[in-house]
């Protein structure tokens, strides 16, 4: 009776440890509603082997613990907007069964039409200081680890693959909306993490691309993240802070208007043509 008492008890904590305490930490923020956690049964070890069997990819071992603990990661939260819930945040990590190769939409499947692999247009002879990006043809098997709200695609990136090797070695990289990628993380345990610090907030993984998140984004992120929002290096001059210095009893009082100036009259000559202090000054003396 004890035993099932304890482990009722270890699987009620389990959500709490399993997020690192997030949904905690959400709850306490002023503002925030509707913080759900979706709790999902853990992946079936034949699921996972199948799915490298057919991908011809080995899973890395920390998504792979990560599947074997839960198949998949939900959790969304709101803020109250005018007393309305208005949903905000949201972390995904799709299941063993979408974790698809990410193809080409159909659009494209009409004769001469462009695919996708023609967005590999920089030259491979072509030397680089840059870390190599990933490719869209058969040189890179890349999976969706999270569809980020359609502001982009969080992907599992296999590189330098060859049609008959297993691939081993994986990474994280960020596919933005222009089909720009940008490297976030080498591991998917350092990926969860950054998810976890970042709330989930909208469009945080911009936050690693040269020209960063939408001003709308960077408005929640200096209300939930201030410190995502002060550490953004996509400000207009780097390296200085940027304080405002606006008065809001000085900038929203009404305006005085100064009086005008009055004109000054000119003064009119003397009819005798003399000057009238020397005339003032002789009739004074007679």
């Amino acid at each position: 009776m004890e035993d099932a008492k304890d482990e009722k008890t270890l699987f009620k904590g389990f959500p709490e440890r399993f997020t690192l305490g997030i949904t905690r930490v959400l709850e306490s923020l002023p503002g925030v509603s509707n913080v759900r956690f979706v709790e999902k049964e853990p992946a079936e070890k034949r699921c996972l082997l199948s799915w490298e069997q057919k991908n011809n990819c080995t899973l890395p071992e920390d998504l792979k613990d990560f599947y074997l603990t839960t198949d998949g990661f939900n959790l969304t939260w709101s803020a109250k907007l005018e007393n309305d819930p208005v949903p905000i945040g949201c972390m995904v990590i799709n299941s063993i069964a979408k974790l698809r190769l990410l193809v080409q939409s159909n659009i494209y499947s009409l004769p001469g039409a462009p695919t996708v692999a023609d967005l590999d247009f920089k030259d491979d002879l072509e030397e680089s200081e840059e870390q190599e990006q990933p490719h869209f043809d058969s040189r890179s098997r890349i999976f969706e680890l999270d569809p980020c709200s359609g502001n982009g695609r969080v992907c599992l990136v296999y590189k330098n693959c060859t049609p008959d090797a297993v691939a081993k070695k994986s990474e994280i990289w960020f596919l933005d909306r222009c089909l720009y990628w940008h490297f976030l993380t080498s591991s998917f345990t350092a990926y969860y993490r950054l998810m976890i610090t970042h709330l989930g907030l909208p469009e945080w993984q911009y936050v690693f691309t040269p020209y960063g998140p939408s001003p709308q984004a960077k408005q929640w992120a200096s209300l939930y993240q201030p410190l995502l929002f002060h550490g953004d290096s996509h400000s207009d001059s780097p390296g200085e802070t940027f304080m405002n210095n606006l008065d809001p009893d000085k900038a929203f009082c009404g305006k005085t208007k100064p009086p005008a100036p009055k004109k000054k009259q000119p003064r009119q000559a003397p009819s005798g043509g003399g000057p009238a202090k020397g005339r003032g000054s002789k009739a004074g003396k007679a």
